[in-house]
């Protein structure tokens, strides 16, 4: 899990959206309004309407992009049950909420930290 995770506030644009991912390195955005966690963007949403040629990247909002149904985790869900959650439903993050807070994601990449330190 990365612990802290870079967030974006649903008012900003699809292209600041784009290029935090990019200055930062990273797949997932948690969306939040007013520290309320509202849904979750990700590089493969951004990179889909981006390449609508009648939609400006700089004028549309996260808001209008972003998926809402976040799958949701505490930070002492078994992390077997995330992964197979994850797997089935073919999820590539879940957000780790603690008390109505984000205080982490975990991905598909520290899945497979996790499967390789087994291995």
């Amino acid at each position: 899990m990365t612990k802290s995770p870079h967030t974006i506030g649903a008012d900003q644009t699809l292209e600041f959206a784009s290029e935090r991912m990019g200055k930062y390195k990273i797949r997932h955005l948690p969306v939040l309004k007013g520290g309320k966690l509202l849904g979750i963007i990700s590089d493969r949403d951004v990179h889909l309407v981006e390449a609508l040629e009648s939609v400006d990247p700089s004028f549309l909002l996260v808001q209008d992009v972003m998926v809402t149904d976040v799958y949701a985790v505490t930070p002492d869900t078994p992390l077997e049950n995330v992964a197979s959650k994850m797997a089935s439903k073919k999820y590539g993050s879940a957000v780790v909420m603690e008390k109505d807070k984000v205080v982490g994601i975990f991905t598909t990449i520290d899945a497979l930290h996790a499967l390789a330190d087994q291995l």
